[in-house]
């Protein structure tokens, strides 16, 4: 399948740069595609730095096979292709060492390898690049897991990208007919995952936090610096979905369970933890990197990163990330 039109621009630039060898006009036109291929690998993946690998990894396979693009195609599709089989050559491999999914238990199966997204890496022009809240957010990321990596591919690229069916096939090789097939498994699949979100992700959400958010997202901050367990259980559902990753599957609890919860496991101290936190935004979502100080430590370092889903009001859902010692997102290790 190709695209009915003559090359534009990037592509007569790309063609340009091809029969000349200029490496710096080919990295100049082909950059400009990085983060919506990011994006795209982290869907694949649920990872962000392999995503981040895996889209250099795309402009190097993208050199190599420079001669093959004749512009029959848009360039944006012929990356995406690339990108796609990069990302499955990938998974295959990944997948050979430790599965991507745990074994299933009574808390449901985990990511083992899912990170969060930081919102400053998404293309800055979300209708464009067709990156909709809902295909960016963690339930999504966690849900596209559980379909096999090419019914994955088939998915996101049908109904995130809308590629249509033939142009799908070509670019995975396969016939209509199993593109088709494998469709409508990953549509079951995904409503079984996501039974309270609509189905139809190709019509961009707005990326502003609403003032309930924004409000919420305070006081979750203030409740940890003030060491105010009552005032974080004011903010829980009690009905919160919780989960802590990568140690643990998502759970069900009250907001007392869970608190209760953290204080067992040494999360709080109550009255004795030093915490600070930075309110950030990742896969579109609210989220606070909090930062310990222990008595014997004069700095505040990253401890975790709280992603959370607020309804009316309360939290919903609250995905913890372990982030200690570990160089995440871009935030600062220590405050």
């Amino acid at each position: 399948m190709t695209d009915a039109r003559p090359p534009g621009a990037d592509e007569a630039t790309f063609i340009a740069a091809v029969r000349s060898g200029d490496t710096a006009r080919f990295a100049l036109v082909t950059e400009r595609h990085r983060r919506e291929l990011q994006v795209h690998c982290y869907r694949m993946l649920a990872n962000y730095e392999d995503a981040r690998d895996m889209t250099q990894e795309t402009f190097l396979r993208a050199w190599h096979k420079r001669e093959s693009f004749k512009g029959h195609a848009s360039l944006r599709t012929w990356l995406y292709r690339i990108a796609t089989n990069v990302c499955l050559d990938f998974l295959d491999k990944r997948n050979d060492r430790t599965p991507l999914l745990s074994e299933p238990s009574d808390a449901g199966s985990k990511v083992l390898y899912l990170q969060p997204y930081p919102d400053r890496m998404l293309p800055e022009d979300p209708q464009e690049s067709v990156v909709a809240r809902e295909t960016i957010e963690l339930a999504f990321i966690v849900a596209v897991q559980h379909l096999p990596p090419r019914q994955r591919a088939v998915f996101i690229m049908r109904d995130v990208l809308g590629w249509p069916a033939p142009k799908a096939a070509d670019a995975l090789e396969l016939t209509v007919a199993s593109v088709t097939s494998a469709l409508q498994r990953a549509r079951v699949t995904m409503r079984e995952r996501l039974p309270d979100r609509r189905l139809d992700w190709r019509s961009p959400a707005t990326h502003e936090l609403s003032n309930d958010e924004r409000g919420v997202v305070k006081s979750y901050v203030d409740a940890h610096e003030r060491n105010d367990l009552d005032g974080l259980i004011s903010l829980l559902r009690d009905d919160l979905r919780f989960a802590m990753l990568p140690e643990s599957g998502t759970t069900t609890a009250t907001a007392k369970e869970a608190v209760d919860g953290w204080l067992s496991g040494g999360l709080f101290q109550r009255g004795h933890d030093d915490w600070r936190g930075i309110t950030t935004t990742v896969n579109r979502m609210p989220a606070v990197a909090l930062y310990l100080r222990t008595p014997d430590d004069p700095e505040y370092r990253l401890f975790a990163i709280a992603v959370l889903h607020v309804v009316d009001g309360k939290i919903a859902e609250l995905t913890g990330f372990d982030a200690a010692g570990k160089p995440w997102l871009g935030l600062p290790a220590t405050l």
